[in-house]
């Protein structure tokens, strides 16, 4: 027999164990969940290695030969035929001293224009970088067949070479520019010459007053305006790698042809009017018909050497920055790496 205060508490007494054996059966349920993710983090398993946080270089790949480093590779050399390359510049260089470059060293056009010192077994030769090699490896130089008998016997093939990208080269003459065929005041693509140092950026204007307009660089070195710039005639102002500026004006819509203005990139400058030549039509070439071009003379493959640049640096720099803050921000258990994704 049992009287109202034994009933309910021997009912509570008896429903305590179920809700402790509850409360102990999902800790061990949920230490075990934890558990085996961690040992499936840990136990070397293809996800957790496939895709490791990696800085992004490839970008950063793309960059002309730095300006005052000494670079080693090997220089084979082609005949342009005359053309101007990938650069789409109407001519080879009247000395056909000139150059192609990988793609990693071209840079999508970035490269154009800029002058290499190369130094082989018999001496030294200056070359324009002119087109695009796109089956050669960084320090892999594809020469012209006169620049390459300036620095080793043909017959050889290929040799290994030094190069060097050269600051402010002499000017031939001043800056000239060429408006493409198709270019109306709807859409704007001018191609720059004579700089001598690689160029950073060409903005562009109707008349003399007014904002400046950024064109975008193509691979095939002329500089876009998409929507257009207006009918004409431009102000166009140009910077190269060395921070040289200049502003050319009178820039007419006359697409096909060689206009010659009176602006220099450095040294004695003046400005103002310009004067036109007719030129010989030079389509762009895109990065698949760049790979119509003779293949450099030796069959043998030459090992790539990589090449310095400041860009990459910086771009490493931040990838690995990015990298760090990720880390950071994950579990202790998860930020380790297993040794086998190291």
């Amino acid at each position: 027999m049992t009287d109202g205060t034994d009933g309910p508490a021997a009912r509570t007494t008896a429903q305590r164990p179920r809700r402790g054996r509850w409360l102990a059966g999902g800790a061990v349920a949920l230490i075990a969940t934890v558990l085996g993710l961690t040992l499936a983090l840990r136990s070397g398993a293809a996800p957790a290695c496939a895709a490791p946080i990696r800085p992004h270089t490839a970008a950063a790949l793309l960059a002309p030969p730095a300006a005052g480093t000494l670079h080693q590779g090997k220089a084979t050399f082609y005949d342009s035929k005359g053309a101007g390359g990938n650069c789409s510049y109407p001519a080879a260089p009247a000395d056909r001293l000139y150059v192609a470059l990988g793609p990693d060293e071209y840079a999508d056009g970035a490269a154009c224009g800029g002058y290499l010192d190369v130094t082989g077994p018999k001496g030294k030769v200056r070359v324009m970088v002119m087109d695009q090699c796109p089956e050669c490896g960084p320090g892999h130089l594809d020469l012209s067949r006169e620049a390459f008998a300036r620095i080793a016997d043909p017959v050889r093939g290929i040799v290994d070479v030094s190069y060097r990208l050269v600051v402010d080269p002499p000017l031939a003459g001043p800056l000239t520019f060429r408006i493409k065929e198709g270019a109306s005041q709807w859409w704007f693509a001018v191609l720059v010459a004579g700089h001598g140092n690689p160029l950073r950026a060409v903005e562009v204007r109707q008349g003399s007053s007014g904002g400046w307009r950024a064109a975008s660089r193509e691979s095939y070195n002329y500089w876009l305006i998409d929507s257009g710039a207006g009918p004409g005639p431009y102000q166009i102002r140009v910077t190269d790698s060395r921070g040289h500026r200049v502003i050319a004006s009178g820039i007419r819509m006359a697409p096909g042809q060689v206009q010659r203005s009176t602006v220099r990139m450095y040294g004695a400058a003046s400005g103002g009017s310009t004067t036109t030549s007719a030129s010989p039509t030079a389509g762009p070439k895109s990065a698949t018909s760049a790979a119509a071009r003779p293949s450099p003379s030796p069959s043998t493959e030459v090992p790539a050497a990589t090449p310095t640049s400041a860009a990459a640096t910086s771009d490493v720099a931040t990838s690995g920055r990015a990298t760090e803050e990720a880390a950071a921000l994950a579990p202790a258990s998860l930020a380790a790496a297993p040794p086998a994704c190291r």
